[in-house]
């Protein structure tokens, strides 16, 4: 297993992004979590295989509202059971 951690700039908060990524995430079978930034970027931690992960990152530049960037860090964080919404950090 693999993770991401992606970081999304342009006009992703009020536009239902989060519950896309959620829906998208579920779809493809991975874990993980999905949060607004006080900035106004969308945060997404995903856990999956490699080949998913890079369709994942794919298809969040074609969400909601208007995506501007979507960046990608490799990450250690594993440790997910299902994939959810949180709370604005």
């Amino acid at each position: 297993m693999a993770a991401r951690h992606f970081i999304i700039t342009g006009r992703v908060q009020g536009v239902g992004f989060r519950a896309f990524v959620r829906e998208l995430a579920r779809e493809l079978g991975c874990t993980g979590e999905v949060w607004n930034c006080r900035n106004g970027n969308v945060e997404v931690v995903a856990v999956t295989n490699e080949i998913t992960l890079q369709d994942f990152a794919e298809k969040l530049k074609r969400g909601p509202g208007r995506v501007d960037s979507v960046q990608i860090f490799i990450t250690d964080d594993r440790e997910y059971r299902d994939f959810s919404i949180g709370s604005t950090r």
